[in-house]
């Protein structure tokens, strides 16, 4: 009896030897207390914050310990007050903001910011394509950093959560911007978005159907506009067609009915983007020259180029340009406008995800079962795993399932 027990040991040994390393940790994973870090945002007119204060009191009631920057929510009119009311750790210079497992920020740190950072940390920032440089990419590769982009990240249902929660935000905001433009508050030319009964109602184009483009029809209809969409896709079109639940204006973007469109039309939105790079430009300036006099173009895909001819960047405190007496709306983050809603907006999609990783033992163990959180590892542990990033860089990339399962 005593050999058979012996033998059955020696299987069991046999076989756990033959288990890769991460199996044999999943199997004795045990819930992890996190150390989340928010540093207040440097970026020029970034008003977000990653964390609510109504998020960090879910977090710290699981267990977690969670350190925010004094003044980083004050933008978006958090006070310290409110985050030290539910148990967070209030720090007053910006390098302390940065000592923590896990930093959650809103706009890509800065390289001064990188350079504070610790070798290991595991970084959840936006990437911003339009500015990124090589440079970025190789520091954070030097520093060990593990850093996952809001652009990349997915969900359960494989959709790209950040992505279209702000692009929900842009869409919204974009139609309420061009309200503001139009009335004679901005100098416009008078006119209220939608009209009345006998008035003809505001015309407004809307180049792309995407998320931005869905939620500025749909605030659009609302208003009362009249509105036509142009994308390449007609799989989009058709798609926007059955959320909106009626029938629209859309057309594929074809150079002359687009033109006519313009020129008829009160109010251009901008939300054609690209999935890498820049976005196409589909408006020439040609075409803008034959818009009607003090109508308003608003280009939301503005931090990726914009896809006007004539968009140039503007900024919160100076937004409009005026190019052949049409008004231009060109500033690239449009989110940050109602920066409440949009830091609401974080906090409901990563508070969850952290609560998650606490519950499987950390952020290793918990990443290697979620392949929408293995998804938005473009750098892991100093090594680029995004090959389109490598690719437009010029820097050798790795799978993350191989170095993972190398325990790189």
């Amino acid at each position: 009896m005593a050999d058979f027990s012996k033998k059955v040991w020696s299987d069991l040994a046999k076989q756990a030897s033959l288990q890769p390393q991460e199996k044999l940790q999943q199997l004795k994973k045990k819930s992890s207390n996190l150390q989340i870090t928010v540093p207040a945002e440097i970026t020029y007119q970034e008003k977000r914050v990653s964390l609510s204060p109504l998020s960090v009191e879910m977090l710290v009631n699981n267990g977690h310990s969670v350190r925010i920057e004094a003044g980083a929510g004050k933008q978006a009119n958090f006070s310290d007050l409110d985050y030290s009311n539910v148990g967070a750790q209030i720090v007053y210079d910006h390098e302390s903001a940065f000592e923590g497992d896990i930093v959650l920020k809103v706009a890509p740190p800065t390289v001064e910011e990188i350079d504070i950072m610790k070798p290991g940390q595991v970084l959840f920032s936006a990437l911003q394509f339009a500015d990124l440089k090589r440079e970025y990419l190789q520091l954070l590769c030097r520093k060990k950093i593990t850093a996952i982009g809001y652009e990349f990240l997915r969900d359960d249902a494989e959709t790209l959560p950040m992505i279209r929660a702000m692009s929900e935000i842009a869409g919204r905001a974009s139609v309420l911007i061009a309200a503001e433009y139009l009335n004679n508050s901005k100098n416009g030319k008078g006119e209220l978005l939608g009209g009345i009964p006998g008035i003809p109602p505001t015309d407004i184009v809307v180049i792309g159907a995407g998320s931005v483009g869905e939620y500025a029809v749909r605030a659009a209809l609302g208003l009362g506009a009249h509105v036509t969409v142009f994308d390449n896709s007609l799989h989009r079109l058709r798609r926007l067609e059955t959320v909106i639940g009626r029938r629209i204006a859309s057309s594929t973007i074809l150079p002359h009915i687009l033109e006519k469109a313009l020129s008829r039309c009160d109010v251009a939105i901008g939300a054609l983007r690209s999935t890498f790079g820049r976005s196409p430009i589909v408006v020439s300036e040609a075409m803008v020259q034959k818009m009607k006099p003090q109508s308003l173009i608003v280009d939301v895909a503005i931090d990726q180029g914009g896809c006007f001819e004539t968009s140039e960047i503007t900024n919160h405190e100076n937004p409009i340009v005026i190019k052949h007496d049409v008004l231009h709306y060109c500033v690239p983050n449009i989110a940050s406008r109602v920066s409440r809603t949009a830091s609401y907006a974080l906090s409901n999609i990563l508070s969850p995800l952290m609560i998650e990783i606490g519950n499987e033992g950390g952020f290793y163990n918990y990443l290697w079962g979620e392949n929408g959180l293995r998804k938005g590892v473009y750098v892991y542990k100093g090594n680029l795993t995004n090959h389109s990033l490598g690719e437009r860089f010029n820097i050798a990339s790795k799978e993350i399932d191989f170095l993972f399962s190398g325990n790189v």
